[in-house]
This record gives structure tokens, C-alpha cells and sequence, in this order.
């Protein structure tokens, strides 16, 4: 079997509102938690690999209102993160988005993958978090865009 050479393109959205951030809860079952980085049974914003052809701003509505039925204003999401996450098997590049003008309430629209979403005070966040989301939420914190 020839090995996987290649690096993969992903994101993640946190969605904040109130000071809070929105994270769902990833099913501890390996196949259901969906996480080719291994993120079974831990927090994650919402997030998504990018489709070929699409706009940042595309994906980032698309993959959050299958995950969560909540609409992002397109106009005003910011880059906050940038990272390069790495397990023995996968290597995957993580865009960090902010969205703060959101519409609606969100909901388990892939139960089978995530189990419930809640928000959380940016000062008082779950363990575990899927390290790709908790890397996001780090630099955000920080200020900074990306750190090696």
C-alpha cells in the first residue's frame, strides 16, 4: 500500500457570541467521529475540508449549516488561525475563522458524528478539545495568526 503523501486543506469556525464559543461534542466512536486527525470524544468548532472550487467564504457557510443550521453573514468572517496539524497518518493544514454575526440557534444536524452542541466561556473551556480547534482558539486568544 503506498503511502499517503498528501496534505489536506481544513477549517475551523469559531462561532462566538457572548463571549462564548460554540463546540459540539465528537462521538467516541472512531468511525461516527468522522476525524481522520483522531478526534473521537473530544469539543470541536464546527468545521470541514474545502470542496474544489470553493470560495473560503462558500465553505465556511456550506460545511457550518450542515453541521449546525446557523447562517454566517459571509461579509464579516475573519482569519484567525493558521496551523499545521500533524498525527503518524494524516497531515492537514487548519484555517481558523471568526464568525460572530451568526443567525439562528444551533442544532445536531449529524447526530451521528456530533452528540450535542453548547456553548462555553472562552475562560472555562471543556478538556478534551480536538487539537486543531484548541490550537484556533489559542492563537485567537493570543493574537496570534500562526506560531510554529
Amino acid at each position: 500500500m503506498a503511502e499517503n503523501t498528501n496534505v489536506g486543506v481544513g477549517f475551523g469556525v469559531m462561532i462566538l457570541r457572548e463571549g462564548k464559543v460554540l463546540l459540539g461534542q465528537r462521538h467516541v466512536d472512531p468511525v461516527k467521529a468522522s476525524s481522520e486527525l483522531h478526534g473521537e470524544g473530544t469539543r470541536t468548532m464546527p468545521g470541514g475540508k474545502m470542496h474544489f472550487h470553493e470560495s473560503f467564504e462558500e465553505w465556511i457557510s456550506r460545511e457550518t449549516l450542515e453541521e449546525t443550521g446557523l447562517k454566517i453573514n459571509k461579509d464579516t468572517i475573519k482569519v484567525i488561525s493558521i496551523t499545521n496539524d500533524i498525527v503518524p497518518d494524516k497531515h492537514f493544514i487548519t484555517i481558523g475563522f471568526l464568525a460572530e454575526d451568526v443567525e439562528g440557534e444551533p442544532q445536531v444536524m449529524e447526530p451521528d458524528e456530533i452528540t450535542k452542541r453548547e456553548r462555553f466561556d472562552l475562560n472555562e473551556l471543556p478538556t478534551p478539545i480536538f487539537f486543531p480547534s484548541e490550537k484556533v482558539i489559542k492563537n485567537y486568544l493570543t493574537g496570534t495568526i500562526y506560531k510554529h
